[in-house]
């Protein structure tokens, strides 16, 4: 819109007198002798830098109206905000008359929220002590049935690895008779067994022999103090039992003596006895975790 408002000068003259010159100066340069001479070449240069003159000094003059036009519109501009400032002093002056209604209501706003605030501070205070209360039975609650329930899981855990005590003895018994049907139906019945354990998180565990001994792991049968260093596990009498990962009884080993050529089975009432006293100290009934 305001190209098409903008005066423009007509072009048409200048780009003849731009052909004209330079016309002239190719006339200049056909006519005269080559190489060029000073007189020659004085007047080609100029009729060509006269051309270039003609060529931009029409778009030159555009330009200047165009620069013209623009500082008129924005005075133009300037003038109408000029002529806006007087309303805009009547509505300063409104919302100053207003601002002292305005800074009453907020000062009674926040005497409201003041108090509000203090109502709402002692309800919060109230409400944390009855929630603190509530915690804290319900903590006592909630520690009073972990306690039972790990009491319970220590009595069943105790039950189950006498069970599978009596299981594995039953299998050593089998294995060391002249029936072999028999002894194959009690590794199978003790193999269920320990499948049926392993779903709750026991695992049995036996050392093999010529195994070295391992005081974390193995448990010699006779208390006879510090197990040597070097000693091997000539039989083991009684499985080892771990339990969601943690060692919950060692297995009861019998160690290789020097000089013997074959061991001798330890009593039966002998192996029972030491695996409950064993069990009973490895379970703590009164923690109900396992040791």
């Amino acid at each position: 819109m305001r190209d098409s408002t903008a005066p423009r000068p007509v072009k048409l003259p200048f780009f003849i007198a731009n052909v004209v010159l330079l016309g002239a100066a190719y006339f200049v340069y056909m006519q005269s002798e080559k190489p060029l001479g000073t007189a020659p070449l004085g007047l080609l240069v100029a009729c060509v830098a006269v051309a270039a003159f003609f060529g931009v000094f029409p778009f030159v003059l555009e330009f200047r109206a165009l620069l013209k036009l623009a500082e008129s519109e924005s005075l133009q501009s300037v003038v109408g905000q000029i002529n806006q400032l007087e309303s805009i002093a009547t509505q300063i002056s409104g919302a100053t008359a207003r601002w002292q209604g305005v800074q009453e209501a907020a000062t009674n706003t926040a005497a409201s929220a003041r108090s509000i605030s203090e109502a709402m501070a002692t309800e919060v205070k109230g409400f944390t002590k009855f929630m603190e209360k509530a915690q804290e039975s319900e903590r006592a609650t909630l520690q009073l049935e972990v306690q039972k329930l790990r009491r319970a899981e220590a009595d069943w855990l105790q039950v189950l690895i006498h069970f599978l005590d009596h299981t594995y003895a039953l299998h050593k018994a089998a294995a060391r008779s002249t029936h072999r049907g028999v002894a194959d139906q009690v590794s199978a019945f003790q193999t269920a067994c320990r499948d049926v354990a392993r779903r709750v998180g026991l695992s049995p565990f036996a050392a093999t022999s010529m195994e070295p001994f391992d005081a974390e792991r193995h448990q010699v049968m006779e208390d006879t103090g510090k197990v040597p260093e070097g000693a091997v596990v000539a039989e083991t009498i009684a499985t080892g039992y771990t339990y969601q990962g943690r060692i919950v009884r060692p297995a009861l080993v019998q160690l290789q003596k020097e000089g013997d050529a074959q061991i001798s089975s330890p009593d039966t009432h002998e192996i029972a006895t030491k695996q409950k006293n064993q069990s009973e100290l490895i379970l703590d009934p009164g923690s109900g975790n396992p040791a």
